[in-house]
């Protein structure tokens, strides 16, 4: 038996206003194929807490798809229970069961024939919600994503980046404002920076909507970026170790765990912090159309141009300042910026990318909130290294 539930972690529903996620429990859950000596997920028990990240995490062929497709029904069950909310999900017609629960894939899954915002609304429209609902739930969404609803609404997926068309799969999985949503590798065909701004965009949405994620992966880095919690899967979705990454990497509960997690267990401690965990210093700001004089007036070494909606565009120094007639064209375009729910990983790599020492940090939709040094990221890892080096020695005691 694969017993995962959380040790002292009430069975009952969440009631937090703030959570908008509900408490998924798969029971002795399994799934046999017929023809097939060996099931493919064998007596898997986990507590999925509301409004919490749970990742499920393991290599190819661990069942990790099939355990997850189980709880929206995309696979049906051989034996045990799943609860959805307290809902027994098997006593729910499949399709209406569908409907309350997004679905997010790898490479986006939308319909090519359908416009952006015709693919957001295709679950709104299946429940019948009103036009003018559906029209001002399709805007939202797009705006929550970051994507200007204006630019965005009637283009084609053939018309987006890979990055924007996850974006997309994510607003349409949102579309009914479902209490659970099931994300199976979403970010893994998008390239390594893009899939860094996608992960920090899930951790800002999450922090907003709270639902309960059930997020599918083979990237252990990805997980614990991500993950509230971490179940880490072996053979037939035998659950491994199922707890905080925090504990799996300081306590692996076993020598697979511990090869799963690698050799780079320290250094994946910079994934553990966010951004907003950090001192976030400040740098003048201005819009396009502001006052050249008024701005250099403010700029000690350099400042940020940002748009209308305070997104940060550009960066801009005394030299270019100097004799320039307007803030429309000078500057240099930024480069990688980091979200305030970025981890201090991200921001690491961001700020050796940039010549300034820094990296730009966003807030909410994409707005300036300062910026972060590579000053303040050394003094970080010294406390980390210092900590880690105390750890060691009590263990040794």
């Amino acid at each position: 038996m694969t017993d995962a539930h959380v040790t002292g972690e009430s069975s009952t529903p969440v009631t937090n206003p703030d959570i908008s996620g509900v408490e998924i429990i798969l029971d002795h859950v399994e799934k046999r194929y017929p023809g097939q000596q060996q099931p493919a997920v064998a007596d898997v028990s986990l507590t999925i807490p509301a409004g919490e990240i749970v990742i499920l995490v393991g290599p190819s062929g661990s069942g990790k798809t099939t355990t997850m497709r189980m709880i929206n029904r995309l696979i049906e069950p051989s034996s045990g229970r799943i609860t959805i909310g307290g809902r027994d999900a098997l006593s729910i017609d499949p399709n209406e069961l569908r409907r309350t629960i997004g679905y997010s894939i790898q490479q986006a899954g939308l319909f090519p024939h359908m416009t952006v915002g015709q693919n957001i609304a295709v679950v709104p429209k299946l429940l019948k919600w009103k036009k003018d609902r559906i029209n001002s739930r399709v805007d939202e969404l797009l705006d929550l994503v970051g994507l200007d609803p204006g630019q965005f609404r009637g283009r084609y997926p053939r018309q987006l980046s890979g990055g924007q068309q996850q974006r997309v799969g994510v607003a349409r999985a949102l579309a009914a404002d479902p209490p659970v949503l099931l994300m199976d590798e979403p970010f893994g065909a998008v390239d390594p920076i893009t899939r860094g701004l996608l992960q920090d965009e899930l951790m800002r949405l999450q922090s907003e909507l709270r639902k309960t994620i059930v997020f599918v992966t083979h990237d252990f880095s990805e997980a614990v970026k991500l993950g509230d919690r971490i179940a880490v899967l072996g053979d037939q979705s035998a659950v491994l170790q199922y707890d905080t990454p925090e504990a799996i990497l300081a306590h692996p509960a076993n020598e697979t765990v511990a090869g799963f997690v690698g050799s780079g267990a320290s250094l994946q401690q910079l994934n553990l912090l966010r951004v907003r965990d950090v001192d976030i210093e400040q740098r003048p700001t201005a819009k396009e159309s502001d006052s050249v004089a008024e701005f250099a007036a403010r700029v000690q070494d350099w400042g940020v141009i940002v748009d209308d909606r305070d997104r940060p565009i550009r960066w801009t120094d005394r030299d270019h300042l100097q004799g320039a007639s307007s803030l429309r064209d000078i500057g240099v375009a930024l480069g990688e910026t980091v979200s305030t729910q970025s981890t201090l990983q991200d921001a690491l790599e961001a700020i050796l990318a940039e010549r300034n020492a820094s990296a730009v940090v966003t807030g909410a939709r994409g707005r300036y909130h300062g910026v972060v040094t590579i000053e303040t990221l050394i003094e970080t890892i010294r406390g980390l290294r210092a900590e880690h080096a105390d750890t060691k020695v009590g263990d040794r005691r």
